[in-house]
């Protein structure tokens, strides 16, 4: 189970990444709801490596 949630938690921070690269398309189509999803992914791959 470690090695999932550790796997998980790098997924969810890789798509972090991909949602910070492409912010600036993200805030046109969503407003503050683009800051909003990417804390949110970054707080939950945050914490399923911490879970690891």
């Amino acid at each position: 189970m470690k090695n999932t949630n550790f796997w998980l938690g790098n997924g969810l921070l890789a798509l972090a990444l991909l949602i910070l690269v492409f912010m600036g398309t993200l805030s046109e189509m969503l407003g503050i709801g683009a800051v909003i999803l990417w804390m949110g992914v970054a707080a939950a791959g945050t914490y399923f490596i911490m879970k690891s």
